[in-house]
């Protein structure tokens, strides 16, 4: 029966990587929309949101044949549970995707707007922070794992930053200030891909270490 675990293991592990390739896409296209003003961009990645509700419904039911059939223990039960956990925080990646799309097909029909803040630099750390997690699953390393959690603090200084440059300019902008409303979603929803992230980060730890480090602070060393 171990053989048939761990073949079965090995095609979920499969699975879960090409949602996160795909999802990694889904956030590039999304930010992409936003940064150079392509509505279509961002309503293909509308349109593909189903796509990723159908994959993260068909990992979890992996999962729970898995559990029924095998009754894991130790790394591979550990390994399941983990699985489960990152199969959800990528769906709402992906639903955090769709969300800066929407708002990035709106202000590319706003003429004349220009975002106050770096949406652009944002962005990239959103999306490095969940290349690396990604990698750090796909090569169950530990050290890059811990890497992505010490990364989120640099996401949150940003985030902090972009409130402050908007509400210093909203006084003078407010005939803007729907148009400031979409920036600042984007800002908080690339905020909260690079949370997600840092919690798939959290669970290859938990699953190559056994060892919960959820609420911890991270340092990281070079």
């Amino acid at each position: 029966m171990s053989k048939h675990l761990q073949r079965d293991i090995e095609k979920l592990k499969a699975k879960l990587i090409h949602m996160g390739e795909v999802i990694e896409d889904r956030v590039y296209q999304a930010t992409m929309s936003v940064i150079k003003h392509e509505p279509a961009m961002a309503q293909a990645v509308i349109r593909g949101d189903a796509e990723i509700d159908a994959m993260e419904v068909e990992i979890e039911e992996d999962c729970l044949k898995i559990l029924a059939l095998y009754q894991p223990v130790a790394i591979d039960l550990r390994f399941i549970i983990a699985v489960l956990k990152i199969n959800n925080d990528l769906e709402r990646v992906g639903d955090l995707a769709v969300n800066v799309a929407e708002r990035g097909a709106f202000l590319a029909t706003q003429e004349g707007f220009k975002m106050v803040f770096d949406v652009y630099k944002m962005a990239v750390k959103a999306e490095g922070m969940l290349t690396r997690s990604i990698d750090s699953l796909v090569n169950m390393d530990v050290r890059q794992a811990r890497q992505v959690r010490a990364e989120d603090d640099e996401m949150d200084t940003l985030n902090r930053e972009m409130y402050a440059l908007v509400k210093e300019v909203l006084p003078q902008n407010s005939d803007q200030m729907n148009c400031l409303f979409h920036a600042v979603s984007i800002g908080r929803h690339l905020e909260r891909i690079a949370d997600h992230a840092t919690n798939i980060a959290e669970d290859v730890v938990y699953m190559v270490e056994a060892e919960i480090i959820r609420h911890r602070p991270e340092v990281f060393e070079e």
